[in-house]
């Protein structure tokens, strides 16, 4: 069972120095989080590293809240592409301020909102139909009279792709 840490923040402050660097295999434990999702969440430029001189990956002790984040995300089925919009004005080369975690939040938040609602939107119309396909012809036929979103394409079409989270 891993040990709790007791200290106060000064001491803890002295223990991690917020300079510190931290490895991939200690990012990796402190997150949950892979390895070889660390060097893809890097590749994606969501999270940065610094090379020792051993060309090994280091990371910034900030890194830690932007992987936790992106974990986060992930579970409740965020694309990377949102996060990445999410991330895209706090710094990779600094410590965020408290600033740039705050701009970063309500942008999120407005993206999350239009998803809930998209979520909403769903949810009332699958009560009267799943769709193009579904079994009930009654309804379909008085929510989608003669099949008139069949001419916009195939596939379902009462909720675009930016409401349920396509790219």
């Amino acid at each position: 069972m891993p040990q709790r840490d007791t200290g106060t923040n000064a001491e803890v402050t002295a223990r991690h120095a917020p300079d510190e660097l931290l490895t991939v295999g200690e990012m990796s434990r402190r997150t949950g989080v892979a390895p070889s999702a660390l060097r893809f969440y890097e590749d994606l430029g969501l999270i940065a590293a610094v090379r020792s001189g051993g060309n090994q990956r280091r990371y910034a002790r900030h890194m830690l809240r932007r992987v936790s984040l992106i974990s986060v995300a992930k579970r409740l089925g965020i694309p990377l592409s949102d996060v990445q919009s999410a991330f895209a004005d706090v710094p990779l080369d600094t410590t965020p301020s408290h600033a740039d975690w705050q701009r970063a939040s309500r942008g999120w938040k407005a993206q999350l909102e239009e998803r809930r609602r998209g979520i909403e939107r769903l949810e009332r119309e699958l009560t009267g139909c799943i769709g193009c396909g579904c079994l009930s012809m009654k309804a379909c036929s008085l929510l989608n009279p003669d099949d008139a979103l069949g001419d916009a394409g195939a596939g379902p079409r009462r909720l675009g792709p930016a409401a349920v989270g396509d790219p």
